[in-house]
């Protein structure tokens, strides 16, 4: 990932969340296993010099929170947080994992840079917002239902550096047990988020505004009180 040019974050644009917020953290609870979820974010290199460029798989393994499901399953929410000094940069095994653009391997320097520069004030400021924040609740679209497995988009409010965006973000299910996993993989471009991808030279290489990020969240039945 290229050095980052200074300019100003984009303007924010946050939105009212939808009304099933109103009644969101119902339900029996089900707490995230950190142990075994994963985020992974995979970006490209942009711009008439790409090709000296590195793709780069983000990831994080520290995924917090809990998932609520109520006896009707439309009104089922979710908190997430995912704390930003956890996120890593190009693990060997998740890279083998990613596709052929990511079969190359990345030098340990262009790593650290990476990484410095998707923490440093420029892009997530993790020095000043230590936390992205997840708030998801009710459905974007048609009814659905949550029995056995099931799908569809999910309103999440996605906080980052202090702003509320509201994404919709398809999202697949299954209850089995005292166990809940939810998983979803979608495109989602950094300005989605009100980041403004990182280039050098003029714009000639960049991060693409581009990314595929998916996730995969294993949560526990929560013991609660009698």
């Amino acid at each position: 990932m290229p050095s980052p040019r200074p300019s100003a974050p984009g303007p924010a644009q946050p939105r009212p969340l939808p009304s099933a917020h109103a009644a969101a953290n119902l339900g029996q609870p089900y707490d995230i296993d950190a142990a075994g979820s994963l985020l992974t974010v995979l970006v490209w290199p942009a711009g008439t010099l790409a090709a000296f460029g590195h793709s780069h798989v983000i990831a994080s393994h520290d995924l917090r929170g809990t998932l609520y499901l109520p006896a009707n399953p439309d009104a089922a929410s979710a908190r997430v947080e995912i704390p930003v000094d956890s996120l890593t940069v190009d693990e060997p095994s998740l890279r083998a994992d990613a596709g052929p653009d990511f079969a190359a391997a990345v030098p340990q320097e262009a790593r650290e840079g990476t990484r410095r520069n998707m923490l440093g004030s420029a892009v997530l400021d993790a020095a000043e917002f230590p936390v992205i924040e997840l708030d998801a609740g009710g459905d974007c679209a048609a009814r659905r239902q949550l029995s056995g497995a099931a799908s569809a988009p999910v309103c999440v409010a996605v906080t980052v550096r202090g702003v509320t965006r509201q994404l919709a973000l398809p999202l697949h299910w299954q209850l089995s047990g005292g166990q809940l996993t939810v998983s979803g993989e979608t495109a989602l471009r950094q300005s989605d988020l009100g980041l403004t991808p990182l280039n050098a030279m003029l714009g000639a290489l960049q991060v693409r505004d581009e990314m595929r990020v998916r996730v995969r969240l294993l949560a526990q039945r929560a013991v609660t009180a009698p």
